[in-house]
Order: structure tokens, then sequence, then C-alpha cells
């Protein structure tokens, strides 16, 4: 074989230049089955005889074998090193002009070849975009849209594959394509050539790529994606399908229009079809019931409603079926779901009573971090002002010791900030002696110290909140492990520090204050001469900071 291709090449290069049609006919169908029985190697062998310089001349509109070369470039270009010798040897501006043929066979090829030298090459890309390449592909999806023989499906299909190596994970391209109206023409492909397996997997495809932007979200959200997405919906059987309809649905659900459109007041066909997913024995279904419901509780009104017809109920079925053995990304999407169901103030209590919050202890044995992560939000967001349910969390020892736990799960930063915001939550919003005391026994306190170090503003400002608790309403009992995670030398570090927010401030001198009844902390104040730092924030430009600087500086001075 190699020695055939060596002499076709050789043929090629002279029948290319004497345009000797049948001669040159032969050559290329040589080229193409060494091709198909070799890629790389014949790919190789191509590049290093110059060939491709020769095929420019080749893919005019006169030549009679340019469907050919079109095919030869295609193919060859499904090698990564073969990519950037086609944009150098000039073959994208000569394709390109193909695109205005009329021949559906040279259209096929020529998209084929196209979509290939585009994939994962920046080069590729940048040069069809300065030929023009995306617009007149685009017009050619507009124009032959409605055409549902095999042939036209085929060329639509490869023309969307083109688009999608063209734009993919390039921002700027896609924001182009979504400018030149690529949405609502893809949208109308996916109406149409639904009963088309390859077109309707390339649309989708599309369009998880586009939805992620912005810009996109204003245009899915003027088309009817989705009637269609739900007649897709209901021929589909494949689960892998529908999760990719999730997967676009997830980024359109985040703007409101969109996804009110899908949601309809809960009476939406897409959501009641969602509904029906979540109690199936199909895991996959499952998952995309409950990352819908998770993606359509993004909106009180919407959490509020399916809180009030019993999602939360299915929900729980769905998670108990999982607690032994359970699929992970099941167990993930649900809590999630509930978690975003949990926002809105007046579905906290329906929550709670329904069970909950015991549905989601049974996850506390669970090892694997996104559930662990996921379990702490839930719970987190149902005690948020519910005293009764942050006092019964707070004194169960096994929640409290494996918070404690999480809290030093330095490989999940998640994890481990969750683990410490709900500790301090469980005392925030109980400001209970008994969850307290059981947070000490547990080993929590030193986490709470640790945590008015974050970066994060929110964090430190909460830790502080439950540590002035802690001191009001448990100083002894709490003293010693204060003393020993050195909070009165990060309280002073704080203090003199000018990039502390003034809320940390604040709350740093109220805790300052509130240590003044331990004696072992008292002495450690003094010995950190607090008074300077504190009585330069007297002319703090925040008056609560300046005011509170004021009080904290007579405390220190009665008690010194």
């Amino acid at each position: 074989m190699a020695d055939n291709l060596s002499d076709t090449l050789k043929k090629l290069k002279i029948t290319a230049v004497d345009k000797t049609e049948d001669s040159l006919e032969g050559c290329l169908d040589c080229l193409l089955q060494a091709l198909a029985q070799n890629n790389t190697e014949t790919s190789e062998k191509i590049q290093a005889s110059g060939i491709l310089q020769l095929f420019a001349s080749l893919l005019t509109p006169q030549s009679s074998c340019k469907a050919k070369v079109a095919n030869i470039i295609a193919e060859v270009a499904k090698n990564e090193f073969m990519r950037i010798p086609c944009v150098d040897a000039g073959l994208i501006s000569p394709l390109v002009q193909l695109l205005n043929s009329k021949d559906q066979e040279v259209l096929l090829q020529t998209g084929r070849a196209l979509g290939n030298i585009c994939y994962d090459s920046h080069e590729g890309r940048s040069a069809v975009d300065q030929a023009g390449g995306a617009q007149i592909v685009i017009d050619h999806l507009r124009s032959l849209c409605s055409i549902t023989d095999p042939a036209n499906e085929k060329l639509l299909t490869v023309f969307c594959g083109m688009l999608m190596n063209y734009s993919n994970e390039n921002d700027s391209l896609q924001a182009q394509l979504i400018n030149m109206g690529v949405i609502p023409t893809l949208v109308k492909l996916l109406g149409i050539h639904c009963q088309n397996a390859a077109l309707t997997e390339m649309c989708l495809v599309a369009f998880g790529n586009l939805a992620e932007l912005e810009s996109s979200k204003e245009q899915f959200a003027s088309t009817n994606i989705a009637e269609e997405l739900v007649k897709l919906f209901k021929k589909q059987i494949e689960h892998d399908k529908r999760e990719m309809i999730f997967e676009v649905l997830a980024p359109l659900a985040e703007n409101d229009e969109s996804m009110q459109k899908l949601f309809e007041g809960g009476k939406g066909s897409v959501f009641q079809r969602v509904l029906s997913w979540i109690p199936s024995n199909n895991h996959q279904l499952q998952l995309a019931g409950a990352l819908a419901i998770a993606n359509f509780a993004r909106n009180d009104a919407n959490c509020i409603h399916m809180v009030d017809n019993g999602i939360v109920e299915k929900l729980m079925d769905l998670l108990d079926r999982h607690v032994e053995d359970g699929n992970v990304t099941v167990q993930h999407a649900a809590l999630s779901a509930l978690r975003n169901l949990a926002i809105p103030v007046i579905n906290k209590a329906k929550m709670l009573s329904a069970g909950v919050t015991e549905a989601v202890l049974k996850f506390l044995k669970s090892e694997m971090p996104p559930v662990q992560f996921k379990l702490l939000g839930t719970l987190r967001m149902l005690i948020d002002a519910q005293a009764e349910a942050a006092e019964q969390l707070g004194k169960n020892v096994k929640l409290v010791e494996r918070l404690v736990e999480w809290c030093e799960a330095k490989d999940h930063a998640g994890v481990m900030g969750e683990s410490n915001r709900l500790l301090s939550a469980l005392i925030r919003h109980s400001k209970s002696k008994d969850v307290i005391k059981t947070i000490v026994q547990s080993g929590g306190i030193k986490h709470l110290v640790t945590m008015a170090t974050s970066e994060h503003v929110i964090m430190q400002n909460e830790a502080l909140v439950a540590l002035a608790l802690i001191a009001a309403l448990e100083l002894g009992t709490a003293e010693k492990d204060l003393e020993s995670a050195k909070l009165v030398q990060i309280l002073h570090r704080l203090l003199a520090d000018e990039r502390s927010a003034p809320e940390i401030k604040y709350n740093s001198m109220v805790l300052i204050c509130a240590l003044m009844g331990s004696e072992c902390l008292h002495k450690e104040v003094q010995d950190l001469a607090f008074l300077d730092v504190v009585s330069k924030l007297r002319s703090h430009e925040n008056k609560s900071v300046a005011q509170q600087a004021s009080l904290t500086e007579q405390r220190l001075t009665v008690e010194s």
C-alpha cells in the first residue's frame, strides 16, 4: 500500500497541474481509499508530499472534482496535526467560497471539511471567521430548514456540527452566532426534524454550548423552545437524551423569563412531566426530575407553589429510596432541590413539619463531599430564624460531632465552609445554652474562632455573632477553649487591621466586652493593650463603629 500511495501522490502532483480529469479522479479515489484504510499514516504522507498546497486550485467552482477534494480534506482534518497545515495551505478561503454552491454533495463535503478543520483549532476558527463562513452556513440552515428528505437532513446535521466546532468554548464566536440569529433557526430545526436522532442531538449540543452565554437567554426566551422540548420529551425514549435536554434547561432556567415559560405557574406541561419522573424507577429520570425541580425553585413564587402542592413529600420519598448505597447524583440533585425550596421564609416551617430534617439527617453518614455539601446547605436554610428547629438540631450530638469532623475537611473547602456556617447558625438561631454546651463538648469552639479569620466577611461576621452569644450565655463552659484557640489575639488583629469591614470591627468590640466576665480572658485583653486600638476607632467614619468604640473604651477603662 505504501508504494501505491507514493505513486498516487506523485501522479496526483502531475495531474493536478495538467488538470487531466480522468487521471485526477482516479488518483483522488485512490487517496480516499487509502485514508479509509489508514487515515493517520496516509495523512502524514499527504502532508510530507506537499500536495495540500495544490488542493486549493482544485476547489474552484469550475473544478469537476471539488467534492472529492473537499472529502479528502475532511478526512485528513480528522487528525489534529493536519488542521494548521490545511489553514497554511490556503484551503479555507476556497472552501468557504464552495459554500455558495447549489450542489448538495459539494456542500456536504465542504461543511465536513470546515467543521473538522475548526475542531479544537484556534487557527482554523480564525480563518473561517475571516472568510465569513459562519454567516453563509446559517443562511443555508434557514433556507433548507423545512426540507425533510434524508439527504437534506444529513446536510443540516453537518452544518450544525460545523457551527458547533467553530464556536465551541469560544465566547466571542458564540456571541457572533447569536447576533447572526442562530438560536431561532436551531429551535425551528428542532421542531421540524425532531424525528431525526442525529440532527436532534446536534441541535441539543449546540443549545448547550450557546445557553451558557447571557446574551442567548433573551433569544431563547423569545422562541418556543419550551414547547419543542416538551414534544421531544414525549417522543424520547433514550434517557441520555433527556439528560442532554436538562443540560440545556439548567442555564436557561436561571433566566426568569425562560423559567416562567417552562413553569407556567405549575401548570406547564414540562413541569407536569418532570413531576412524573421523580417517582420513576429509572435513575436517569429521577436525576433529570430532581435537577429540574432545583432549577424551577430559583424564585420564591415557584418555591411556594411547589411546596404547597406536595413536591417536598415526593423529594423525600425519592431520597428515602437512595439512603442505602444510593445513587450519589440523585442524592445530590434531590438535596439541591430541597435546599432551594427552603429559601422562602414561608416554606421553612412547612418543610420542618413535613419531616425534611429527619429525611436529610439520614445522609449524615455519607462520605461523598457533594452530598455532604448539599446536606449542610439544606439544614442551614431550614433553621434560618427557626429557633425550635435550631435548638433541636443543635442538641443532636451525632450531628454536631459530624460537623466538627467536617470542619477539618481541608481537601473540600465547600464542605468545611458549610460545616462552620451551620455550627454558627445553630447557636445564632437557637440562642440556647444547651446547644452551646453540646458544641463545646464536641470540640467545636476552635472552629468558630478560626472562622472569624475567614477571607469571607459574611463568614467572619456569623462567627463573631455566634461567639458573642457563647460569651454572653455560657462563658464559663467555653472560656478554656476560647483561650486555647487564641480568640483575644485574633480580635486584637481584626481591630488593628484597617482592611477589616465595619461590621467586623463592631462585632469584635461587642465580643471583647462580653469576654471581660472571664478572669483569664480579661487578663489577656489587658496584656494586649486593647485601649490603644479601640480609642483610635472612636473617630471611625462608620457611626455604629465609633459609638461601640466609645462604649468599649469605657468598659476597658473601668475594668483595668
